[in-house]
């Protein structure tokens, strides 16, 4: 019986990404017996139809923008829609809105993970360049199912973080400049997946669970079974986060859905708590500036020991408004920083 072979080819990338996949897709064969899919990180008003315009230019692969149900081809490239979700499953795709995974929509995560379950050892996973963590844990997905897994090579790559995250938690199979991953992937889709590779359950089981969750059919009483809750709650929704950590990579999931790992639970806690500085920042200034009224009515009308009182409240807020503003301008300052360290990384 003749095995399948590597058809499957998943990439993932975000930050500086649209000018490596140009580069990678120039050097690979039209030719190649596989089906691609993307994912980068888009903004909502970003047009996902400009940039497969812009990918057609440069392969000979047909690049069109994933439809959701649409029947998957080889030879063809599919783009993530803007705004969407993309998942896999045996012989089409689904594209959904769905929560956020790693403050992202579209995440990689996700598409590497439905790619792991539906698919097996016959996906090649690749993560380019990109900041923060996505991508990690649904790489190894694709590492315990079975497939191949490889990086750029955090040294070429304009943002490293991504791909450095994913050699920072799973020995992957090649870490490869995207010269070299154009060399080596039209002679991996051509090796024999594995006959006995088996899918682990608990990730055709999380798979499941976040389709469910993405396509509004999920039960919250599902997630139980995914692992222990955490003492944490979801940034995003206020809800309560289980700890999933069959694997080697940890991460955290929902009950409406949200994943995050836990340096994207750190960022998005972060911004949550920057959030509610600036409500309250925004109430002691109305608080104080109703305050001086009512000191500047109480003078008028001669009510000097009134008038008095009310000042020195509104003196007291002035205090603390200061150290909010202090923490939201060292903040703002530190997150400055990190990302011109990044850009110059």
């Amino acid at each position: 019986m003749k095995l399948p072979h590597h058809d499957i080819i998943v990439i993932g990338t975000s930050a500086g990404g649209m000018a490596v996949l140009c580069d990678l897709l120039e050097k690979l064969p039209g030719d190649l017996p596989a089906s691609i899919f993307i994912v980068q990180h888009l903004s909502h008003d970003s047009n996902s139809d400009i940039l497969v315009e812009r990918l057609s230019k440069v392969t000979a692969f047909k690049c069109q923008v994933a439809q959701h149900e649409q029947t998957i081809k080889q030879g063809h490239l599919y783009f993530v829609p803007q705004d969407k979700h993309l998942l896999l499953q045996k012989g089409r795709m689904l594209v959904t809105k769905g929560p956020r995974e790693n403050l992202f929509r579209p995440a990689i995560d996700p598409l590497f993970r439905s790619a792991a379950a539906a698919y097996g050892p016959r996906v090649i996973g690749i993560v380019l360049t990109g900041m923060l963590q996505d991508g990690t844990v649904g790489m190894e997905m694709i590492k315990r199912s079975g497939g191949i897994t490889m990086v750029q090579a955090p040294s070429e790559a304009e943002y490293p973080d991504m791909p450095q995250s994913v050699l920072n938690e799973i020995e992957v199979d090649y870490v490869a400049t995207v010269a070299e991953m154009a060399d080596l992937l039209p002679e991996l889709v051509f090796v024999p997946a594995s006959a006995t590779a088996e899918i682990p359950e608990d990730i055709t089981y999380e798979a499941s669970i976040a389709e469910r969750l993405m396509l509004d059919s999920g039960k919250i009483e599902d997630t139980d079974l995914m692992g222990p809750r955490s003492p944490f709650s979801c940034p995003s929704c206020g809800g309560a986060l289980w700890e999933v950590n069959q694997g080697h990579v940890r991460h955290y999931r929902c009950h409406a859905g949200h994943a995050f790992t836990p340096e994207a639970y750190l960022n998005a806690n972060v911004e949550s708590v920057e959030e509610t500085l600036w409500v309250a920042l925004r109430m002691l200034e109305e608080r104080r500036t109703m305050l001086s009224a009512m000191a500047e009515q109480d003078r008028r009308k001669g009510h000097a020991h009134w008038s008095e009182a009310q000042e020195d409240r509104a003196n007291e807020l002035k205090i603390h408004i200061a150290r909010i503003r202090h923490l939201l301008l060292s903040n703002a300052n530190a997150k400055h920083r990190h990302d011109g360290q990044s850009e110059s990384a």
